[in-house]
């Protein structure tokens, strides 16, 4: 009796806390939840990480020179191409590869396999974040697909088997059929355009000059000794005899 009484709380514990593990899913897996199955390969060398293209593609300082490093085995969605949208879960994988390259505190290494350059020129390698491979760590996430370009095939039965898994937990593209054919982001709603600033209120016009008004001219030049000119408010045409548009000159 006494251990069916004990079995029935602890059981039920159990249960409520498999229902609250089973309600978090995480988005990415980082570097701490991985566990390297060997040591960094010795064929490895030591590269600082100078620019992240995007998720796939980075620039490097290898043996003293700058070089662009294209990961082998890997295709993350695209976000560069002229000729292509940017695909879903390409910005992501970019930023995800901008997290853990650009990490002053990490190192980071690549390891060439048998075609060491592509028809572009760049390295083509296997990169790793202190002890942890890099492409294979995108293709964990689903933020990248397996492409195979014979002979570099060195770790292809590893990366197939993460990629297995990752399809199954349904993982970044595997979660979308729109993203696994391919498909383009959305695009950001544009920005809202600033409202034009107010026009200022025009200036209000002048209010015209008192009229001034003489009976003669000899009275304007008690005031205006030389007369006024046309336009001036004590103008008068009657003052004005020879029509010149001085009135009461002298």
């Amino acid at each position: 009796m006494l251990k069916k009484k004990l079995f029935k709380p602890v059981a039920a514990s159990l249960l409520s806390v498999s229902l609250l593990a089973g309600s978090f899913t995480p988005v990415f897996n980082d570097l701490s939840s991985q566990t390297a199955e060997a040591a960094l390969p010795k064929a490895a060398t030591k590269v600082t990480v100078k620019e992240v293209v995007d998720g796939d593609t980075v620039k490097v300082v290898y043996k003293g020179k700058t070089e662009t490093v294209r990961m082998i085995l890997i295709d993350t969605p695209e976000t560069k191409d002229p000729k292509k949208c940017v695909q879903l879960y390409g910005p992501e994988a970019t930023a995800y590869t901008k997290k853990y390259l650009l990490d002053k505190t990490k190192t980071v290494s690549i390891e060439l396999d048998k075609d060491t350059r592509d028809q572009y020129g760049r390295l083509l390698a296997y990169v790793y974040v202190n002890e942890t491979m890099f492409n294979e760590l995108l293709i964990q996430n689903g933020l990248a697909r397996i492409t195979v370009f014979e002979p570099n095939t060195k770790y292809l039965k590893k990366l197939q088997d993460s990629e297995t898994k990752a399809k199954a937990a349904k993982k970044g593209i595997w979660s979308n059929p729109n993203a696994i054919k391919g498909g383009c982001a959305p695009k950001p709603a544009p920005k809202p355009k600033p409202a034009p600033a107010p026009k200022p209120a025009p200036k209000p016009a002048p209010a015209p000059a008192k009229k001034e008004i003489f009976k003669n001219c000899t009275e304007m030049r008690k005031k205006y000794p030389d007369g006024v000119r046309k336009g001036h408010p004590a103008y008068d045409a009657k003052h004005d005899r020879d029509k010149d548009g001085w009135a009461c000159e002298r």
